[in-house]
């Protein structure tokens, strides 16, 4: 625990200008995000030596098939060279995506998505055992899912006593080292894991559920080495290790350059995810807040349904970059938005009622464009104002990951609400940060520059 902590900072440190190494090794990242995967493998000085995708099609498709599909197709466009010096491999999920599997890792149902809100149905159960505004409490928790599961007779007359419930992560990595039943301890948190005292609480141990609840580790700690089958599929050395992964949010956290208390990252992907890198620790499931740890200090954050997902039901990439070009922003818009693309909210409202609220809706899509970023903005705000009044250490800056990042104009108007600088970095992909956690076990002294930066009452400039 306390190693995973010293490594990432000794890696954002590095070890001096000019550091040069031989690049023999290499170790390779992978995101499980809300839109696609992607794949980063990078060499012993940080440097991306290739990077791939995998889209998803839509909600329509079979998830186990396309994750399936997904990982064994990143593995096979990776080039040859690249594949053959391989030294690790560790792979992200979305936080609260989760399934259960019988004793051959086949899953027994379909997952159960991040933002799905059936264990509303549970809710009161889970308030009932666990201790007061803890993490678990909320419709979306891993937990309240596998207490839905457990009250779903379908899946109940198909369950043994080797039923395994996992997140995303640690089924992917599965299929890779052949292993059942291992997670990491920020993908377990929302299960219930005591990441202050490094084991299942009491209440979770007493639980008559039908499922196997997963053995924890740190996040990048060896779980074994490639299947052999994987290996010789992939060209693959038989010695390379599969670690375990984290979360998609904490590895855009990874990325980025975040070094001291007070700084955060915000994900602007499919949703907004905040993590402010705090000396105190915060938990309140009241405003869906929750800490994960990081060594001696926390990374304390939230997730909203708000993000780039509700943005694409509305315009085209293409779209979204020349109507930003038009917008001015440090004029504040006067539509008032709560943009979602269905009702319910995680953070920093914890409602799975919540309503969208999109109107009016102005005939100029420029406006309408800038009413929904500034809406997002306002909610990034909120968020981080929250954290602050709850404990947390004062925010600083804010770097960006997600392929919000990319958006200057909106940089600049979420400085605007945020009152302090907001950062881009070089790297801003959760892949390239799991890259970063599969290495923690090598010495990687990268120190990666800041690319831009946007200050409040300022234009945005260069540094």
């Amino acid at each position: 625990m306390v190693g995973l902590c010293d490594q990432f900072f000794k890696l954002k440190k590095g070890k001096g200008e000019g550091a040069q190494f031989i690049v023999s090794n290499f170790y390779l990242g992978i995101d499980f995000g809300t839109s696609g995967a992607r794949a980063i493998a990078i060499d012993l000085n940080g440097k991306i030596q290739a990077q791939i995708s995998f889209p998803f099609k839509g909600e329509s498709e079979d998830l186990l098939i396309t994750w399936r599909t997904a990982l064994f197709s990143l593995l096979e466009q990776l080039p040859v060279e690249i594949c053959q010096q391989l030294r690790a491999i560790a792979v992200n999920g979305t936080s609260s995506t989760v399934l259960i599997c019988d004793a051959e890792g086949n899953p027994l149902d379909q997952p159960i998505l991040y933002n799905d809100a059936r264990g509303t149905a549970v809710l009161e159960r889970v308030r009932a055992i666990a201790p007061s505004n803890h993490t678990v409490i909320s419709a979306t928790s891993s937990l309240t899912k596998l207490l839905w599961w457990s009250t779903c007779t379908e899946v109940i007359n198909c369950v043994s006593s080797e039923t395994y419930f996992l997140h995303q992560a640690d089924w992917l990595a599965f299929l890779l080292h052949g292993q059942l039943g291992i997670s990491d301890y920020h993908n377990a948190l929302k299960l219930g894991y005591d990441v202050g005292e490094l084991c299942y609480p009491d209440w979770i141990q007493k639980l008559s559920i039908p499922f196997k609840l997963p053995q924890v580790v740190a996040p990048g700690t060896p779980v074994g080495t490639v299947k052999a089958a994987i290996a010789t599929q992939f060209h693959l050395p038989p010695d390379c290790l599969i670690c375990a992964g984290t979360t998609d949010s904490i590895a855009a956290f990874f990325a980025s350059e975040v070094q001291s208390p007070g700084e955060a990252v915000t994900s602007l992907g499919s949703t907004l995810v905040l993590k402010l890198l705090s000396d105190t620790r915060v938990d309140d499931s009241r405003y869906g807040i929750y800490s994960h740890r990081l060594g001696d200090r926390w990374l304390v954050g939230g997730a909203s349904n708000t993000g780039g997902a509700v943005l694409k039901q509305f315009f085209t990439n293409a779209e979204l970059e020349h109507l930003s070009q038009q917008i001015h922003p440090e004029q504040q818009s006067l539509l008032s938005y709560y943009p979602l693309l269905t009702p319910g909210e995680r953070f920093p409202i914890n409602d799975p009622h919540l309503q969208p609220q999109l109107e009016p809706r102005p005939d100029n899509p420029a406006e309408f464009l800038h009413g929904l970023l500034e809406g997002i903005a306002r909610i990034e705000a909120r968020g981080y104002q929250l954290l602050q009044e709850l404990g947390a250490t004062p925010l600083s800056c804010v770097y960006t990951a997600g392929g919000g990042a990319k958006n200057k104009v909106w940089g600049e108007m979420r400085s605007r609400h945020l009152q302090v600088p907001v950062l881009s970095s070089v790297q801003t992909e959760a892949a390239y940060g799991t890259a970063r956690l599969a290495s923690f076990n090598y010495p990687l002294p990268t120190q990666i520059s800041v690319s831009s930066k946007f200050i409040p009452g300022s234009s945005n400039a260069n540094l």
